[in-house]
């Protein structure tokens, strides 16, 4: 028998979007990112305002590597945490998968018809010789996503992503140009994961104001949710990290089991908590 949850339906997702949009107008708000239905559904029941996927988290979901699976897949696992709960969805769907902005355009599009009430586009290209695209191609590829979303209403928010410190190329003067060209290409919020300082946070905030920005936050930072709210920071995501406590806590516990030991089973979750989050659902 098929127990998946029925797709929203448009008002559902008009809501969702517009929700969505106002928590990016003041304050600051933390931005969870489950990586399957379930871990949807239990952040959901904690109280989170929104969502977002991780790449990573999904791929690993998948034994895959982040970034190797197809637009297919990335749809298609879009379509599922749509449904999973009842929060707007930040999709994470990378560098639009295609260099040119025809094809970012067209994915970009087909985001969107998975009912996602945001999405960002990296400017990463994968080429470990010229990790980042020239400005021009990036900015051009900004204005794809944001036509195909103006297309279709322009109720999703698009996020612009500058990979600076994620490509190896740390450099946050180069890191702000492309935000403010990001900003004026048509992106609501402003994106640079891998600025860790209270120094480029700041930086950052101010270059793209008034507009929005997500920080990337991870368990190195003695950083808390209140000092990024005065730094100015409207959102906070965490990409992997959940996916990767989840995995170091399976890990511990197979290796624990390999060595004849049952220990590591200590604190999991009880079936019948599961059990009583998912009954019904």
């Amino acid at each position: 028998m098929d127990t998946a949850r029925p797709a929203p339906d448009a008002s559902t997702l008009a809501r969702r979007r517009a929700d969505f949009k106002a928590l990016h107008a003041s304050g600051c708000f933390i931005l969870p990112n489950p990586w399957d239905a379930g871990s949807a559904r239990y952040l959901q029941s904690l109280g989170f305002q929104a969502l977002a996927t991780t790449s990573s988290g999904h791929a690993w979901s998948q034994a895959r590597a982040d970034g190797d699976l197809p637009v297919g897949a990335v749809l298609a696992h879009l379509r599922e945490m749509v449904a999973a709960s009842d929060l707007p969805v930040n999709a994470d769907f990378e560098d639009g998968f295609g260099d040119s902005p025809e094809a970012v355009r067209r994915h970009v599009a087909q985001a969107v018809d998975t009912g996602v009430a945001g999405l960002s586009i990296e400017d990463s290209t994968g080429d470990a010789s010229a990790p980042l695209y020239p400005i021009d191609v990036a900015v051009a590829r900004l204005r794809a996503a944001r036509a195909a979303i103006d297309a279709t209403g322009g109720d999703t928010l698009l996020v612009g992503r500058a990979e600076n410190f994620f490509a190896g190329r740390p450099d946050l003067d180069d890191a702000i140009v492309r935000l403010r060209a990001y900003a004026d290409a048509g992106a609501d919020c402003l994106y640079a994961p891998g600025i860790t300082t209270r120094e480029q946070i700041a930086a950052v905030v101010a270059a793209v104001a008034p507009k929005p920005v997500n920080v990337l936050m991870g368990a190195t930072s003695d950083l808390t949710l209140p000092d990024l709210a005065a730094l100015g920071v409207r959102r906070v995501s965490v990409g992997g990290a959940l996916a990767r406590a989840a995995w170091g806590g399976f890990m511990r516990a197979a290796q624990a089991l390999r060595a004849g030991r049952f220990d590591g089973f200590e604190g999991a979750a009880q079936g019948a908590q599961l059990n009583g989050l998912f009954r019904g659902a």
